[in-house]
């Protein structure tokens, strides 16, 4: 659906030229949950912006639906905006104007009647759960209803894309959760593609199909989230995931915070063994290693989701019969469709 192409964008009124974004490229497909995380200056806002034309781009493309945006005129940008929906960090919401009217302003412009608008209103104050709020000004607000009412508006026209600049950043946890939630029932009730960018895994890990991890201007990494979580190959990738991982991701983080009675012995091997879906919560290890004469010990392990997929990891310390049993065990584990990886033997 969004297809970016060796896309960059260069400030040149400064002194030095500044490149912001450099040779991005992104497939999006419809219907997905795209997450594009950085830290400060990393590039992502810039890029979320070249998407509907707020930035243009110095060069490369940007295609939706196979419509080249950067060869668009004016009319025409003004036209396909209108299916590009917005959310901001800071809402963006007009002080002087009730929710209603908040909401109402881009199907004004679109030239809707005063009818239809009203009845859209409807619509969008059930969907995102602020019925009783329409008269309401937003500094009768709190944050996550102020962010309601901008998520309203920006589906109001009905977009294909909706685009959400830090939606979460100015939230307390349990109003992150609560908005994460919404955008994902938008998600599945209406079939909107959504890209959102942050600087927060955790809003990656709840809610995203894919993501990219951007770096100075540069994509340092992309995939689903859960390859990408869980064997982050990028330095940028594997400092986010460690910010909310509950298991140290290498071997010598899990050797460090083991017990000093649990460590490696001459005959014993260190394994992280990782299960995704329903395998989780079955008891493949027990299974695996009662007919050998190997005997585990489980050093770390923690159990979680991924949006809605869970999977859990297990740091176990395998010992006792040979080598050859040893790995007997590790080879059964993987024919399982378990992900095995040898720590230290």
């Amino acid at each position: 659906m969004i297809h970016i192409s060796n896309l960059e964008k260069v400030y040149d009124n400064v002194p030095g030229r500044i490149p912001a974004i450099q040779q991005i490229n992104l497939d999006i497909e419809r219907g997905e949950i795209f997450g594009i995380i950085g830290h400060s200056g990393a590039g992502k806002s810039t890029l979320l912006r070249c998407v509907n034309m707020l930035e243009r781009p110095t060069s490369g493309t940007i295609t939706i639906d196979g419509e080249d945006m950067i060869a668009l005129d004016s009319r025409q940008l003004q036209v396909k905006r209108r299916k590009i929906g917005m959310i901001f960090q800071h809402f963006n919401l007009l002080s002087s104007a009730t929710v209603a009217d908040n909401i109402a302003f881009p199907l004004k412009l679109a030239g809707m009647s005063k009818a239809a608008i009203r009845s859209r209103i409807e619509e969008l104050l059930e969907l995102v759960g602020l019925t009783d709020h329409a008269r309401k000004y937003p500094n009768q607000l709190s944050g996550g209803q102020k962010q309601r009412v901008g998520i309203a508006r920006a589906l109001a026209n009905h977009p294909d894309i909706l685009l959400c600049d830090e939606a979460t950043s100015a939230l307390d946890p349990q109003t992150t959760s609560s908005i994460l939630s919404l955008l994902l029932d938008i998600n599945k009730k209406l079939g909107i593609t959504i890209l959102l960018i942050t600087h927060e895994m955790q809003v990656i890990r709840a809610i995203c199909d894919r993501v990219a991890v951007m770096e100075g201007g540069h994509v340092v990494e992309t995939g689903k989230v859960l390859d990408v979580f869980l064997k982050p190959q990028h330095a940028v990738t594997k400092d986010f995931v460690g910010q909310v991982s509950d298991l140290n991701t290498d071997a010598k983080a899990g050797e460090q915070s083991a017990a000093p009675e649990a460590s490696v012995s001459p005959r014993g091997t260190r394994v992280r063994i990782t299960y995704i879906g329903s395998k989780t919560y079955e008891p493949i290890l027990f299974q695996t290693v009662k007919t050998t004469n190997v005997s585990f010990a489980i050093l770390q392990g923690t159990i979680s989701s991924m949006k809605d997929v869970p999977y859990g990891q297990l740091v176990v310390e395998l010992t006792g019969g040979d080598a050859q049993e040893i790995q007997t065990v590790i080879t059964k584990l993987k024919q399982e469709g378990i992900d095995v990886e040898v720590l230290s033997s």
